[in-house]
């Protein structure tokens, strides 16, 4: 292949990358700019976290990755971050304690912006605009002058990724991070569900044992894992302008690193082989994504794991599926036997949100939960006869008190609710009490699967 460099994409068809910028020199004096401001992450974080998925791609973790659809700068706020934080941090005990294995939290977050869209325009009562592309390229508001993409949103959202960053560290490794915490983490829209009552009672056993523990002098000051965490960054690269200014080499190994992300990942849209996209991500060190589904097919595959990661590295790809409900059982085994009988290292993970997306009557977007949780026992019923470590789940989800994807065992969402709190810019998330439903409803088959297999190691 030709010789990579971070603006090699350029020489190459670029899909979902806005070309109206009505000022394309105004565009390169932000990528200049951009190219001179700090890394948000490190290329020792990225190793770190690469180390970590090798160990989901062999079976010794899992990954939990979460956030929102698409962030904004309207609803950039501290408690919001808080309460994602806290959201995840729950999920992340639910799935410990089920599964029995150390979980990787990766939050769809400080960078999560730009959307793809299936449209570049957009059309009411007549007057055309160009379609809304997340918050880093234009506005939301149905005017020309919001519609019209501006590169000094770039700078923006470098700015809210990196006020971000710097209050997620201080979350995971301040104290707030704190097992003894556990008790805190619930938020207080959702206290009286029957999940957050689930939850507390999973919190009393950890306490026991963290009782037990301190007594045999295992406290949080002598081992500081269990008074931090670590929560890694992740976004699609999209824009891969900004992603190239954000890309530098690691004084220490002498090899490119993407900083503005610990872990990138390729959408379902932008993964054609001899595209922008694929090109781009070749050539970064960090851990990367792809989003599988419906359309690829194996062979393809392979050829595009060829590119992305010729050495075979454990860690360095995770492969997210999504399906669909209705697909799941139709395109994912033939790939997942395919990718074992290669012989290639990847961590299998679980998109089930954006193949059951639907719209209802009156004109909402929404996902329902019993799509959502079919896709996923789908998932990891076919991974486990394909002899594959169903090692992840994706979602899109957020701490705030939505309601935006119907159903839900507690506190269900019905269709008629939508339009009460329905906040999304772009596509449904799952609340906070949907998120932890679902985290348990993950962890019992994870649970499940763990026995069978025991089971069968012992005969």
């Amino acid at each position: 292949m030709a010789k990579w460099t971070p603006s090699s994409w350029r020489a190459l068809p670029a899909k979902h990358i806005p070309d109206d910028y009505p000022d394309l020199k105004a565009l390169q004096d932000v990528e200049t700019t951009l190219k001179g401001y700090p890394p948000l992450v490190f290329a020792g974080e990225a190793r770190r976290l690469k180390a970590r998925l090798a160990d989901v791609s062999e079976g010794k973790a899992f990954l939990l990755q979460g956030g929102d659809c698409a962030e904004s700068f309207k609803e950039f706020h501290p408690d919001n971050l808080r309460d994602m934080f806290r959201v995840m941090m729950q999920m992340a005990v639910v799935l410990t304690y089920g599964a029995g294995q150390p979980v990787v939290k990766v939050g769809r977050i400080a960078g999560q912006f730009g959307k793809p869209r299936s449209s570049a325009v957009e059309e009411r009562d007549g007057i055309v605009l160009p379609s809304y592309r997340g918050d880093n390229i234009n506005g939301i508001a149905f005017t020309p002058e919001c519609r019209t993409p501006d590169p000094k949103r770039l700078l923006q959202a470098y700015g809210q990724s990196a006020s971000t960053l710097n209050l997620l560290r201080a979350f995971s490794t301040g104290g707030y991070a704190n097992l003894r915490n556990i008790h805190k983490w619930t938020l207080g829209f959702v206290d009286g569900s029957k999940q957050t009552q689930k939850y507390k009672e999973l919190c009393t056993k950890i306490t026991e044992a963290l009782d037990f523990m301190e007594a045999c002098g295992v406290t949080p000051a002598s081992t500081p894992q269990m008074a931090a965490t670590d929560l890694y960054t992740s976004h699609e690269a999209l824009l891969l302008g900004y992603e190239e200014a954000m890309t530098r080499i690691d004084s220490t190994s002498g090899r490119w690193y993407d900083t503005s992300a610990h872990m990138l990942w390729i959408g379902n849209r932008t993964r054609q082989l001899d595209h922008a996209h694929v090109e781009f991500m070749r050539g970064i060190e960090n851990p990367i994504a792809m989003k599988v589904g419906m359309g690829l097919e194996a062979d393809e595959l392979l050829k595009i794991l060829d590119v992305l990661n010729p050495e075979n590295e454990a860690g360095r790809i995770t492969l997210i599926a999504r399906y669909g409900h209705e697909n799941v059982a139709k395109g994912l085994p033939h790939l997942a036997r395919t990718v074992k009988e290669a012989g290639r290292k990847v961590v299998w993970s679980c998109d089930p949100m954006h193949g059951n997306t639907i719209k209802t009557a009156t004109g909402f977007k929404t996902r329902p939960f019993d799509y959502i949780l079919s896709e996923v026992k789908d998932f990891m019923q076919i991974l486990h006869a394909e002899n594959c470590w169903p090692g992840g789940v994706h979602f899109e989800m957020t701490g705030q008190n939505v309601t935006e994807c119907t159903g839900g065992m507690a506190n269900e969402v019905k269709e008629e609710d939508l339009s009460s709190r329905y906040r999304t810019h772009c596509d449904p998330r799952l609340n906070a009490n949907q998120a932890l439903e679902l985290a348990f409803l993950v962890s019992e088959e994870l649970g499940k699967n763990r026995k069978s297999e025991d089971a069968r190691l012992a005969g």
